[in-house]
């Protein structure tokens, strides 16, 4: 049988198809049933900045009785002598944010103790709020690797491309400070010129770039006149935009390359391993046919490669790059010049 383990963020999978972060792996009876059937290595579902903000706030406002005694204490501290307020205040909010990532590190703890496969924990964030403190905790809990999803839609009129994007960088400098493990990068599009930006990421010392980030998309019900969401999972063909950037950035940048979005049969996951891709990142398929699926598509992709003479992976990732071809211009043509002249 051919061979299909890899390496992404310098681990070892048994093959690249691997569960992208989701409600689906917040379970650890999920994780455990993924791992079984063969998936390479799972994405914790996010934990979130907005999330942790809330909760920490609603905790030192709530009527915890070790928090109530803790801000007594502190208060009278502040009403004899508010030069230790600060220290004060920093230690309480530490004790609130430690008992809000408890859940979630204790499920990072359990993830490693019960499934041979790496764990990649993954934290959604906005901006530069503490992430270097969380991500220390998430690397103490046992976690082989982080995915920082970073997705800013670029719709603040008072900052310009620029201002937007160095968003990006301030947090994976600030996160890179405070972990040894490796870190990943989950993006979406919206950038001025995506290419050199994604470049440029790779070289911060990143181990890996995702892409891209589905995004969350609101719809308008004309019935009842209201805003409402949009399909919340990715469709059969929804790959291609991604096919085209992992082609294109395959071989230039220089950490490796996660495709995801609209990835459900073993011959898109073919398809984007021959653009490039050193791994998938697969989830609304399994939300349809939950992790059933996951023997037919490891079937498929072996099937594929025996029928074709390759024996491991790297015989065929980044086949058809854009590098790698003769005419490169195919991945960078935008306009339908063939389809219209045949049917004028």
């Amino acid at each position: 049988m051919p061979d299909l383990s890899c390496t992404y963020l310098g681990l070892k999978v048994k093959n690249p198809l691997i569960i992208g972060s989701s409600g689906l792996t917040s379970s650890l009876e999920n994780l455990k049933t993924a791992a079984s059937l063969g998936a390479g290595a799972v994405i914790l579902k996010s934990v979130f900045e907005e999330q942790i903000k809330f909760e920490t706030d609603r905790l030192i406002d709530s009527d915890n009785t070790e928090i109530k005694s803790w801000k007594e204490t502190f208060e009278s501290i502040v009403n004899d002598k508010e030069f230790y307020y600060d220290e004060a205040y920093n230690y309480l909010t530490s004790y609130a944010r430690e008992h809000t990532l408890k859940q979630y590190l204790e499920f990072i703890s359990e993830a490693k103790k019960n499934i041979d496969i790496p764990v990649i924990a993954s934290i959604n964030c906005t901006s530069q709020h503490d992430w270097q403190y969380f991500a220390k905790r998430i690397q103490a809990a046992g976690a082989d690797a982080l995915e920082l999803n970073i997705y800013l839609l670029p719709s603040d009129i008072e900052k310009n491309g620029i201002e937007n994007e160095q968003v990006y960088f301030d947090v994976i400098q600030e996160v890179k400070k405070y972990v040894t493990i490796p870190v990943a990068i989950k993006t979406g599009y919206y950038f001025s010129s995506l290419a050199q930006t994604l470049i440029k990421l790779s070289e911060t010392g990143i181990a890996g770039l995702t892409l891209f980030n589905r995004p969350y998309n609101p719809d308008i019900d004309i019935e009842h006149l209201k805003v409402n969401s949009s399909n919340m999972f990715s469709s059969e063909s929804e790959y291609t935009n991604t096919l085209r950037w992992v082609a294109i950035l395959s071989g230039r940048v220089k950490c490796d390359i996660a495709a995801t979005t609209g990835i459900h049969n073993h011959q898109t996951v073919i398809k984007q391993l021959l653009a490039g891709a050193d791994t998938v990142q697969m989830a609304s398929v399994f939300y349809k046919h939950h992790f059933d699926i996951l023997p037919t598509i490891i079937s498929g992709l072996e099937t594929w490669m025996t029928r074709h003479n390759f024996s491991k992976i790297s015989d065929f990732r980044g086949l058809l790059a854009q590098k790698n071809i003769r005419n490169p211009a195919s991945y960078e043509r935008v306009q339908f010049l063939r389809l219209f002249s045949s049917i004028e």
